[in-house]
């Protein structure tokens, strides 16, 4: 029994012992597991707040991609916009470029009008000098007439003068040999020469020249009389060619040996250059 009881013991002992153990084993093994939970848990902890983070920077780079998305569309609206503008600014330019290229033509032809029309007043002023020569030259000779007349009338009492005819290109006097010499007969033959140059004399005051220059654009004409010859602004002149009458000039502008006259649209393909002039009476 003793011996029974001792082994009982024994038995009793080592299985506490084995107990004993065992519990220390599962104590270790329980808490190395509860160990390697925490760290596990910590990395889970660590690798959620990098997600986390992971996940912050990419809705904030989806937001940056967006933003820059809608600048770049903005962008290529304004290149667009800019682009049309310039498209528009390019032909604007050529517009202007052809513009000025048609103000330069006509800026040339204008000068070439010009010129022409100058070279024709030089050569109106000219002929004008020449005119105004003859005229002096005729003048001279009148005065001259006059001089003679006024001389046969003082020293030939008996002598008839008849009719005399003094113009601005002839004069004719009749020969002292062919005059009847009756002193009586003096009074009638001048009486009639006077009554004549006073019939005469409204027509003799009317101007009479040509035209030298005609601006179809413009619709006036250039005319060989001037303020020399007593034209005045307003005055009004017949232009006629080959004894028919054409139409009216109208002065305009008055110079020393020309004027400028105005005429009718309807007239600009008619008057032509050396047509008659000869001025209305008033």
């Amino acid at each position: 029994m003793n011996r029974k009881g001792a082994i009982l013991k024994f038995a009793l002992i080592g299985i506490v012992v084995i107990l004993f153990a065992l519990t220390g084993v599962l104590s270790y093994l329980y808490h190395s597991e509860v160990k390697k939970s925490g760290q596990l848990q910590a990395q889970v902890d660590e690798l959620t707040a990098r997600a986390k983070v992971t996940e912050d920077k990419l809705e904030a780079s989806k937001k940056k991609v967006s933003d820059l998305t809608l600048k770049l569309q903005e962008a290529k609206e304004r290149i667009s916009a800019v682009t049309d503008e310039l498209d528009k600014e390019k032909a604007a330019r050529l517009e202007t470029s052809n513009e000025l290229e048609q103000i330069k033509t006509d800026i040339e032809q204008q000068k070439s009008s010009r010129q022409d029309i100058e070279n024709k007043l030089t050569e109106a002023q000219n002929e004008g000098r020449k005119l105004r020569e003859q005229l002096k030259a005729i003048e001279q000779k009148r005065s001259e007439l006059e001089a003679k007349i006024k001389s046969l009338e003082s020293g030939s009492a008996g002598v008839e003068l008849g009719k005399v005819v003094v113009n601005n290109e002839t004069a004719v006097l009749p020969k002292a040999e062919d005059a009847p010499a009756q002193n009586n007969t003096d009074a009638a033959a001048v009486q009639p020469a006077a009554d004549q140059k006073q019939e005469n004399a409204p027509a003799a005051n009317l101007l009479e020249g040509k035209v030298t220059v005609v601006n179809k654009e413009y619709n006036f004409a250039v005319i060989n009389l001037g303020q020399k010859d007593g034209v005045n602004t307003g005055d009004q002149f017949s232009v006629t060619r080959e004894g028919k009458v054409i139409g009216d000039l109208k002065v305009e502008k008055v110079h020393e040996s020309m004027s400028a006259a105005g005429f009718a649209a309807e007239l600009k393909d008619l008057i032509q250059e050396n047509d008659l002039v000869v001025q209305k009476a008033k």
